[in-house]
């Protein structure tokens, strides 16, 4: 087993786009990697594959994240849990002492209702982003403050989260608790004491603990199962562990299977919270195909532990991701490129999963696709051109892509869409059908929507990825 780098704790609002030279070199790679192309082309996702399966897969996002339909039409449409990236943490949700502002966490909760999309809580006690007047209160008073932030943000959400990560973070890595301000005033008992006002203010909201490098057994994670086994003999509602998996490459413990083991042993559900595995870029064939195998070792030990309940990647794609930010020279640690075209941890990840990412792509095919979107009400029309840039002039071509949830398509011109929703494929017609290189051809279609209004995304032409424009 490899010695793992200690992580330091995770900043958060840390985030990063690629440069130009690090997103075209992992984007050829993952074209040149996926078997299949794009996700879609079997008709199935992420999300519905895990539901299948008994677990969910999950993503995280910011409301920034909000402005960019290409993130919200993959989020929407492949994960079917959502956690609000920094909206629901104290130095947001409590700026000042007895001041709530709950409207950026409500964008979020928003978007995730508009896509049929779980909540999971993040965070409600945590060291970090923490406002300075917290920390500045007198220790008698901490405990007051610390109940009454916990009770008005949980009773705001009751009724419409599945999980809140009431705790962050509790630990060193040496397994002593972090000296901050709950456990200075009330030492380890902070804990109980919140855990016990989260259940009182939703007692249907699942309650969990949550921290990093603890996936494999250690002295860190040791002291989250001795905690996690104290709390339980106390009668503490505690329904789960988060374990955040910010992986390395290369590094996913040899225990982590045997550690999620002992855990639910002890009475609770364990959850892949926070999951990316980062890569020291350029990325290589080599490191993706890697990092397509760690995805896979990831699920499938979730799926061999009864009491695993799901899996979240934090973040949506690569353009996303805090790891560039916060790891110089470190990056490309989601399933999806900065263009948000699946990755070959992707195709691992549908086939871990019992999925099908369909048939290997015509040998020479490569697109482009543009489209724009009229919406109104409840409708919209998609108008959309799809140009081969690929070396291979096609005889019948079919255009998947993945349609936003909610919508559902009512009529179409200048190809047939199949199915109405979901992961559509666009098939030509007698009178369109061939394709020469540099050549583009336009069709469209009529949708019902819920509200979502979202481009289609993850487009491919016979199974090959095409970028977006």
């Amino acid at each position: 087993m490899s010695v793992r780098t200690p992580r330091l704790p995770r900043p958060s609002r840390a985030r990063r786009a690629f440069g130009a030279a690090a997103v075209t070199a992992v984007a050829a790679l993952a074209a040149a990697l996926l078997p299949t192309g794009q996700a879609g082309a079997a008709g199935t996702t992420l999300r519905s594959l895990a539901e299948a399966r008994g677990i969910y897969f999950g993503t995280a996002i910011t409301q920034g994240d909000l402005g960019n339909p290409a993130l919200t039409a993959v989020a929407g449409s492949q994960f079917g849990m959502l956690t609000p990236g920094n909206e629901m943490k104290w130095d947001t949700t409590e700026p000042s002492q007895g001041s709530f502002n709950f409207a950026p966490a409500d964008r979020i909760v928003s978007f995730a209702q508009g896509n049929a999309m779980k909540l999971r809580g993040h965070t409600l006690v945590w060291h970090s982003q923490l406002p300075s007047w917290v920390s500045g209160l007198p220790p008698v008073q901490v405990k007051a403050a610390m109940e009454n932030h916990i009770t008005n943000e949980v009773a705001h959400y009751k009724g419409k989260l599945y999980s809140w990560d009431v705790v962050n973070e509790p630990f060193n890595e040496d397994g002593s608790f972090r000296a901050d301000a709950f456990y200075n005033a009330m030492g380890n008992g902070f804990v109980a004491d919140a855990l016990r006002t989260a259940h009182a203010a939703d007692p249907t909201a699942k309650l969990y603990l949550n921290d990093y490098n603890i996936e494999g057994q250690n002295p860190k994670s040791d002291a989250m199962y001795n905690l996690v086994k104290s709390l339980k003999s106390q009668g503490v509602p505690l329904d789960g562990v988060g374990f955040q998996a910010h992986f390395i490459l290369g590094q996913v413990p040899s225990t982590f299977k045997a550690n999620l083991q002992r855990f639910t042993a002890l009475g609770v559900n364990v959850a892949i919270t926070e999951l990316d595995d980062r890569i020291q870029l350029p990325a290589s064939t080599t490191s993706l195909t890697q990092q397509a195998n760690d995805y896979a070792t990831v699920i499938n030990t979730c799926l061999a532990v009864t009491g695993c309940v799901g899996i979240t990647q934090w973040g949506v794609g690569d353009a996303d991701s805090w790891i560039p930010g916060t790891f110089p020279g470190y990056g490309a640690a989601t399933l999806y490129d900065a263009d948000y075209r699946p990755k070959p941890a992707y195709a691992s990840s549908v086939t871990a999963l019992g999925g099908s990412t369909g048939p290997s792509p015509t040998p020479g095919t490569s697109c482009k696709v543009t489209s724009t979107v009229n919406a109104w009400n409840t409708g919209l029309t998609e108008d959309i051109t799809v140009t081969n840039t690929g070396s291979t002039t096609l005889n019948g071509w079919s255009l998947a892509f993945t349609l936003p949830v909610g919508q559902t398509v009512t009529n179409s011109w200048n190809a047939s869409l199949i199915p109405a929703t979901g992961q559509v494929a666009a098939q030509s017609t007698s009178y369109n059908s061939t394709l020469a290189p540099g050549a583009s051809t336009s069709f469209g279609f009529q949708a019902t929507h819920t509200g979502n209004t979202s481009p289609p995304a993850l487009f491919s032409l016979n199974g090959a990825p095409c970028t977006t424009a």
